[in-house]
């Protein structure tokens, strides 16, 4: 559907009244920036209802959060212990490369880049001639985490994020946002109203309609505005993932917080277990062409620890985005723009990513058409290029033991992803655009623990001869252990930080 912006001048309507349709994690986080930063001059409103639920799965993040946190001036114990949460140093990706073989992404950077070759070179080099210990030794987030060890360190010497309450969160955020300004509206949308590729109001069940400026779609899968109402077509990527369907469950603690998220690969998908200070998230997600939903129950349930606390309940989902996601005076934020399965923890990224955006190039004075073209081609490309770094797990993998896997590894891969697999492969290197999410060392990780081995190495990396290089190597590896060793356990650590009783 063809959607009408005002022209390039900017002499369209003000933008002052905001209406957030959704709550969730995209809607308060989008409420609380909107309101800390601009509060002043809007006229923000939010419209939930409880009596319809969220996904509220998305419990792991990556460490962008942090930063988002640090930019609203949110205070991170009252944070943490408002949402019961515990650190993340990285994931650990078990049976993923081949079954029962395991590794770690981790965050952070691993040994010591040279200008002209990144730190892989070197440590190819060393494995070679039989000088380097495994990758994972000269990254100090790894090691760290491991050994299930955390502590903040100067000058943010040890890159983290957080596990978290997905609920609590949006909780957190309600009360963060309401001191800024923001009214809460509990209704439900009845309809929506429309006129020439914009939203006029919307109708709720109260009987209240409610005008606006500018509309923030936080309706999850339904995407009642950008996508029933606007029409804006949806972009099918379930031909490189397979996955549509997962099953959450909540349990008891089995044992002290550790500062990882575990993803266990099965014969048809994966299982996530996200430890918070007083339960742990446990869920599966799956193919629904290669298993059947009580079967992937089963399976999700024979594999976790302490007492169930919560029914089993199951999420379809289609992988992709909206090929647009602002449309008239309409911008989607997390489901409603699109979805990517939660294997990196990037759900809660995309949101904060876009409403960074959106605040950046707000269109206090009208909406302008190449601010809404540029919007969504940041979006299209933040979201592409993770999405192809997410397609690399199910690409590069040694697991042909089941169709699905096989079926995977054997699938034709966006050129974009296909350039970057040969690439290293070929020669051990890694190109990133300027502005993307996942930093060489991700893509060195990952592409290094699903089993791609570089056929060669930068010609830098022979500069140094056996013994200078042997003691580059073991430096780096001897200061990642001394650091580690003093840093104290994570669970003693969340428990003097920033515990709290559930």
């Amino acid at each position: 559907m063809e959607t009408k912006t005002m022209d390039t001048q900017g002499t369209g309507t003000p933008v002052r009244r905001i209406v957030i349709a959704g709550g969730g994690t995209a809607g308060w986080m989008a409420a609380a920036a909107l309101s800390r930063t601009l509060g002043k001059r809007l006229d923000i409103k939010l419209v939930e209802s409880d009596e319809i639920g969220t996904v509220g799965v998305g419990e792991a993040t990556i460490p962008s959060l942090v930063h988002f946190h640090r930019l609203l001036d949110i205070d991170e114990r009252e944070f943490m212990a408002a949402t019961q949460a515990t650190f993340k140093l990285g994931i650990s990706f078990e049976s993923w490369r081949a079954r029962g073989e395991d590794y770690i992404h981790s965050f952070g950077m691993t040994g010591t880049d040279h200008w002209t070759a990144g730190f892989q070179h070197f440590w190819l080099k060393g494995r070679a001639r039989g000088l380097a210990h495994d990758y994972g030794d000269y990254c100090l987030e790894l090691l760290a985490g491991k050994e299930h060890r955390f502590a903040h360190l100067p000058n943010q010497g040890l890159n983290y994020a957080y596990h978290l309450d997905a609920t609590r969160y949006a909780r957190y955020l309600r009360r963060f946002s309401e001191h800024f300004g923001v009214e809460r509206i509990e209704a439900k949308i009845e309809s929506v109203e429309a006129r020439d590729g914009s939203i006029s109001a919307l109708l709720l069940d109260s009987g209240k309609r409610i005008e606006g400026d500018l509309f923030i779609d936080c309706t999850g899968f339904r995407s009642l505005l950008l996508g029933q109402t606007l029409g804006v077509e949806y972009e099918d990527w379930s031909q490189w993932l397979f996955n549509d369907s997962a099953i959450a469950v909540q349990t008891e603690s089995s044992g002290p917080a550790i500062p990882m998220t575990r993803s266990i690969g099965h014969d048809w998908g994966w299982q996530w277990r996200i430890p918070l200070q007083h339960r742990t998230g446990n869920g599966i997600v799956y193919a629904s062409r290669y298993v059947d939903d009580d079967t992937a129950r089963a399976a999700l349930l024979g594999n976790i620890e302490g007492k169930v606390l919560t029914e089993p309940r199951v999420i379809r989902f289609k992988p992709g985005q909206r090929k647009q996601v602002w449309a008239g005076n309409c911008v989607a934020l997390g489901l409603a723009s699109g979805f990517l399965e939660p294997i990196e923890s990037t759900s809660i990224h995309l949101i904060q990513r876009a409403v960074i955006r959106l605040l950046q190039i707000f269109p206090t004075h009208g909406i302008v058409n190449a601010d809404v073209d540029e919007f969504n081609a940041q979006a299209h490309e933040d979201i592409r290029t993770i999405r192809d770094f997410i397609i690399l797990h199910y690409k590069v993998t040694n697991r042909r033991d089941t169709p699905y896997w096989t079926d995977a590894a054997t699938m034709q891969v966006p050129d974009s992803l296909q350039h970057r697999i040969d690439l290293f492969r070929d020669t051990g290197r890694v190109f990133r655009l300027q502005n993307e999410l996942f930093a060489e060392n991700s893509w060195v990780q990952v592409m290094l623990g699903q089993g791609l081995s570089p056929a060669s190495y930068h010609q830098s990396a022979d500069l140094m001869g056996d013994e200078e290089l042997a003691g580059f190597l073991d430096g780096i590896r001897a200061n990642v252990r001394r650091t580690a060793s003093q840093l104290p356990q994570h669970a003693d650590y969340v428990k003097q930080y920033c515990g709290s009783k559930p």
